[in-house]
């Protein structure tokens, strides 16, 4: 801002300077058309001077005599029979510029003839010749008491506004560090507390704006950790649950065994291969269900038909159907065959682990109805089965690993709870849905929407 003034100031000043010069050349030209020459002024300095005079916008301020103007004039001006004027009085000169006065050959009229080599000459026309030139000396000063009044107040208040500024500007920046520093600090502390295992720690939210929204999302991630961190503790507890059972059946089995108690027979031995079989589908279980969590599950996905991989599923497990007297109704309202982008392999597991959930859970003597529907571009097939039922607050948990709808279930027939959950995760890398609900039939209906490619 003080360079911005200066800079305009200095702008102004030599506009007006400018706008002076002008008015003395007009005024000299005037002179000289009604004089004819510069004879007359040559010998009369006090018209020389009020010429000067008249082009001063301050001309109000034109001192009455010869005299008293002669002591405000500096020497380019100064009468030889006048003292010069005291050293504080040499700056104000006439309208701010130092003029001396030449004819057309630039023979000196008024000025010093050592001031000829720093004029700015400017030439005076009268009948489009030129008759005359008025020096200028080059001044960089300010030439009136006003002006160096106002540029004294204008550094003044300069320095002042610069402190009143460096002050404000302190006290902004301490506030600005206390109210963005109280929120980091706090999700410094909490990002701490969360880096060794407290992950129900949670910030509060006190605002809107961009911190608002960091302590949200921090909260989000620490309920993220948390609920993931459960999860891993359930899943390391029902491992253990589901693994123990097996290994302590087989263990009291040998036991018996090495103590004579049961006598080691081709049933005893048949017993204890069945065992190792169950232990065997379980950790395969386990080793399936990690491997579609991660995403590891291989999937060679291809167009092709489901309702044909449902038909072949459906005859491999016929005879087991069969042994529990539970007859299959099959319902294909399809009017043309479909094809879906997708790993027949996969989606026979999926079908396979439906349809034994279905033989092991529903009693014998019951009915399984399987349907087939288009929607739009969505292939639904529909798994219902009679009773036994599951109640209405238990079926969103179907899918959850280990989960059963009676804890004391049998799980040399009920298996170890993980094969729903198998089934969700390759539905959705199939990009579908699968839920469960209540059965019209009076047991569990599990409904699955496949994309169809086009």
């Amino acid at each position: 801002m003080r360079w911005s003034l200066n800079r305009g100031f200095s702008e102004f000043i030599e506009t007006r300077q400018q706008e002076q010069v002008t008015n003395v050349i007009e005024g000299l030209s005037e002179y000289y058309k009604n004089n004819q020459g510069w004879g007359n002024l040559a010998a009369d300095k006090q018209k020389w001077i009020d010429l000067l005079w008249q082009a001063n916008p301050h001309h109000h301020d034109r001192p009455h005599s010869w005299f008293e103007q002669a002591r405000t004039e500096p020497p380019d001006f100064w009468p030889p029979a006048l003292p010069e004027p005291p050293a504080s009085k040499k700056r104000f000169i006439p309208f701010g510029l130092r003029a001396m006065l030449l004819n057309a050959d630039k023979t000196i009229i008024f000025g010093r003839q050592d001031a000829l080599p720093q004029l700015s000459l400017q030439p005076i026309r009268y009948q489009e010749k030129i008759v005359g030139f008025l020096g200028l000396l080059p001044n960089k000063t300010v030439n009136h008491d006003s002006e160096i009044r106002f540029m004294e107040r204008q550094s003044e208040a300069f320095i002042l506004i610069a402190l009143i500024m460096v002050l404000l500007s302190a006290c902004l920046a301490w506030l600005l560090a206390f109210i963005l520093g109280r929120p980091l600090k706090r999700i410094t502390t909490a990002a701490k507390a969360l880096a060794v295992g407290r992950y129900n720690i949670r910030l509060p939210i006190e605002s809107t704006d961009e911190l608002g929204q960091l302590a949200q999302n921090f909260n989000d991630m620490a309920g993220a950790l948390e609920q993931s961190e459960q999860s891993r503790q359930r899943w390391v507890a029902d491992i253990s649950h589901e693994l123990r059972t097996p290994l302590a059946v087989l263990r009291g089995e040998l036991e018996a065994l090495q103590d004579g108690i049961r006598p080691l027979t081709t049933e005893a031995i048949d017993s204890l291969f069945g065992d190792v079989m169950r232990l065997n589908r379980l950790t395969e279980d386990l080793y399936q269900l990690s491997l579609s969590d991660q995403g590891a599950l291989s999937y060679r996905k291809i167009p092709v038909n489901p309702i044909e991989i449902l038909i072949e599923d459906l005859a491999a497990l016929k005879p087991e159907f069969q042994n529990k007297h539970i007859s299959i109704q099959w319902i294909n309202k399809l009017s043309n065959a479909v094809n879906i982008y997708a790993d027949p392999d996969r989606l026979s597991q999926l079908f396979r682990n439906l349809l034994n959930n279905s033989v092991n859970y529903t009693d014998p003597n019951g009915q399984l109805v399987i349907s087939v529907v288009r929607k739009i571009d969505k292939l639904v097939l529909n798994f219902s089965d009679t009773e036994p039922g599951v109640p209405e607050h238990e079926l969103p948990k179907l899918f959850d690993r280990f989960y059963r709808v009676e804890n004391s279930r049998n799980r040399y027939h009920g298996g170890a709870g993980l094969g729903l959950a198998i089934c969700s995760n390759i539905v959705e890398a199939h990009n579908g849905t699968i839920q469960a609900c209540s059965s019209s039939l009076k047991g569990l209906a599990i409904q699955i929407e496949l994309p169809i490619s086009l």
